[in-house]
C-alpha cells in the first residue's frame, strides 16, 4: 500500500494533478453526460451543458478581472439564446442567433461608456464565440436520432488524446512542444495521443458509422490537432493571466473551462465529420 501511495504521489508530482481525483470527476461527468442523453428527449443534456457553460463564462469573467477586464453580464443570456436556437434549428439557429447577440453584446458594453470599450468589447466577443458559440455544436450533435453515438464519439476521442497524453507524457515525457505555454505538454505525450485517438476513432467510426477503420483513423488524428489546440490556447489564456487553473470546481482538473478546453475546438470538427460520413 506504501508502494502505490509513493507511485501515485510521484505521479501526481510530475503531472502537476491528483490521479485519483482527476479519475474520479471524469467517471461522474461521463456519467451525468449518458445519463442526461437517456431520459426525458435529452433535455437534461441541454440543461446540464448550459449549466456548464454558464460557469465557463464565470470562471472566465474572473480571470479576465486579473487584468482589469470586464466581460458583459448579459452573456449569460446570448448564451441561452444560442443554445436554445441550436437545439430547436440546429446550425442554422446557431448562425442567427450568435449574428444577432454579438450587435447585442457590443450595445451592452458601449452602455458603460468609452472607457476601455475596446478591451472589453473585444473579451466580450471572445468569450462569446470560444465558450457558448464553440458548445453549441454539442447540442446540434445530441438532437440527432444516434446523438448518443455522436456524442460518446466525441467524448472518447477527447478522452484518448487527453488521458493517453497525459499517461505517455508522465512516463517518459522529456521533449517540450511549447514550455512557455504549457511546460508539462511533450512530445512523447503528444506521439501517445496521436496513437491512441487514432485506434479510439477507428473503433468509434467502424462500430458506430460502419466506416472504414482508416477514416476513423484519420478523424482521430484530426481530433489530436483540434484537441491539442484547445488544450493549448486555454493554457495560453492563462499563462497570460498568471493562473495555474481556471477555478476550482472540479477537483484534480481545476475549473470547467480547464475540463472543456479540448471539447470546445473539437465539437465543430466532429459535428461536420459525423454528418458527412453519415
Amino acid at each position: 500500500m506504501s508502494d502505490l501511495h509513493s507511485l501515485n504521489e510521484a505521479i501526481n508530482k510530475r503531472a502537476g494533478r491528483k490521479l485519483i481525483p482527476s479519475i474520479g470527476v471524469g467517471i461522474v461527468i461521463l456519467a451525468l453526460v449518458i445519463g442526461s442523453l437517456s431520459f426525458f428527449d435529452r433535455i437534461l443534456f441541454l440543461l446540464l451543458a448550459l449549466a456548464f457553460v454558464y460557469r465557463g463564462i464565470w470562471e472566465m469573467n474572473r480571470a479576465l478581472t486579473r487584468a482589469n477586464i470586464s466581460i458583459c453580464s448579459s452573456l449569460y443570456f446570448s448564451a441561452t439564446v444560442i443554445f436554445v436556437a441550436a437545439w430547436f434549428e440546429g446550425i442554422a439557429g446557431i448562425a442567427v442567433a450568435t449574428a444577432l447577440t454579438v450587435p447585442f453584446t457590443l450595445v451592452a458594453i458601449l452602455t458603460r461608456g468609452p472607457q476601455d470599450f475596446v478591451r472589453n468589447a473585444f473579451a466580450s466577443i471572445f468569450t462569446l464565440a470560444y465558450i457558448p458559440f464553440l458548445a453549441s455544436f454539442l447540442l446540434t450533435m445530441a438532437k440527432e436520432d444516434d446523438g448518443l453515438r455522436r456524442i460518446m464519439t466525441l467524448v472518447v476521442l477527447v478522452a484518448c488524446n487527453d488521458t493517453f497524453g497525459y499517461i505517455f507524457g508522465v512516463l517518459l515525457g522529456k521533449h517540450k512542444i511549447a514550455p512557455t505555454i504549457s511546460p508539462k505538454k511533450s512530445w512523447e505525450g503528444l506521439a501517445g495521443s496521436v496513437i491512441c485517438t487514432a485506434v479510439g476513432g477507428s473503433l468509434m467510426l467502424s462500430s458506430y458509422f460502419d466506416q472504414p477503420w482508416w477514416v476513423g483513423v484519420l478523424v482521430g488524428l484530426g481530433a489530436v490537432i483540434t484537441a491539442t489546440s484547445g488544450d493549448l490556447i486555454e493554457s495560453a489564456i492563462k499563462r497570460d493571466l498568471d493562473l495555474k487553473d481556471m477555478g476550482a470546481l472540479l477537483p484534480g482538473h481545476g475549473g470547467v473551462l480547464d475540463r472543456l478546453d479540448s471539447v470546445l475546438l473539437t465539437s465543430p470538427f466532429v459535428w461536420a465529420i459525423l454528418n458527412l460520413v453519415s
